[in-house]
């Protein structure tokens, strides 16, 4: 079977976009609520999520015909909790200003109903490149949607990307002001929001009859 045929590529694209976790399945939205107020610990919660689950993945898969199954799911969160406590350790040495402002969030990842639903759902019962795969998409594809509504929320609520101003001065002299409830909670819903409205109108199979 090669690395990348048909299957492997439905299993790596699927999630991104087709059967993205967050618009499709409504699954990890508390993190977009959390971390999203600016890009940058947007971007470093999805890579952060992408990572736990792309590797845990592997782990559960290699060991999956070995774990008994009434004790699958605590070795899933024991696997879980010692790839999220090296994911802050690291972040902890190389991004502390960073760290600070995610390490409970980081610490949450063990609770993200994405990582456990594709140990359960997938790990569980395939091989572990396939299982890498899907772990790598349903990351992307999760990291995705926080990184566009970070994208807004930051450039819409402080005028900036990155912590660099990207609105113009004139702008402000000509009576632009900042809208504050970008930085609100409730507007990362609303985000969200309208990219779930955007992409079923894009795939009109996906919509619910009424």
């Amino acid at each position: 079977m090669a690395l990348f045929d048909k299957k492997n590529k439905e299993t790596f694209l699927d999630p991104i976009s087709k059967n993205n976790p967050v618009v499709v399945q409504v699954l990890g939205i508390c993190s977009a609520l959390a971390v999203t107020s600016k890009l940058e610990p947007s971007i470093v919660m999805a890579l952060s999520v992408t990572v736990v689950i792309a590797f845990a993945n592997v782990i559960i898969s290699l060991l999956r015909k070995t774990i008994p199954n009434n004790i699958r799911v605590i070795v899933q969160l024991v696997v879980t909790a010692t790839l999220v406590t090296l994911v802050s350790e690291f972040l902890e040495a190389f991004a502390f200003d960073l760290n600070k402002q995610l390490s409970v969030f980081v610490g949450l990842i063990i609770t993200n109903c994405i990582v456990m639903g594709r140990l359960e759902a997938f790990a569980m019962t395939n091989k572990p490149w396939p299982s890498f795969l899907d772990g790598l998409g349903n990351g992307l594809g999760y990291g995705l949607i926080l990184v566009i509504v970070g994208f807004f929320r930051e450039l819409f609520g402080s005028g900036t990307l990155l912590g660099y101003q990207v609105i113009p001065d004139s702008l402000y002299e000509a009576g632009y002001v900042n809208n504050g409830l970008f930085i609100l909670p409730p507007m990362a819903l609303i985000i969200v929001a309208v990219i779930i409205w955007v992409h079923r109108s894009w795939k009109p199979e996906l919509q619910e009859e009424a």
